[in-house]
């Protein structure tokens, strides 16, 4: 049985049991009813926008979800094409990480410092050569 259900039988039992309401006794077993009555109301209330709540929380969770697969499948994939590449960077010593874009530009900023940190590739690229030169 819910708690205003609860309340209306006890209602019902005090109008049954003809309370004088001009008595203080039945003056206050009246208000004590009618008070049960309105936190048996907002109880209700209170619930149901929880369950709303919960519903619209649900909702959320699972468009995150929705997110998460897309960017976690397309960060799978981004993974797979580009190669991904880790420097020191000499001012504060945190590892820096960067893509073969960033590479190609030959420079990248820190971003735990904000140092400027060059890439020289000109040997690298003679290296890759020589060495594709000896294999064959």
């Amino acid at each position: 049985m819910e708690i205003t259900e609860r309340v209306a039988y006890l209602k019902g039992l005090a109008e049954g049991m003809e309370l004088n309401t001009d008595k203080r006794e039945g003056k206050l077993l009246a208000a004590i009813i009618d008070v049960l009555e309105d936190i048996a109301l907002e109880l209700e209330d209170i619930q149901d926008e929880q369950a709303e709540l919960a519903d619209g929380l649900d909702a959320v969770s699972d468009d995150l979800e929705d997110v998460e697969d897309v960017v976690f499948d397309e960060y799978d994939e981004e993974d797979d094409d580009e190669d991904c590449y880790a420097t020191t960077c000499p001012t504060c010593e945190e590892t820096i990480y960067f893509d073969e874009s960033i590479l190609e530009d030959g420079e990248v900023i820190c971003p735990n410092c904000g140092e400027k940190l060059e890439f020289d590739l000109s040997g690298v690229e003679e290296e890759d050569d020589s060495e594709e030169e000896s294999q064959e």
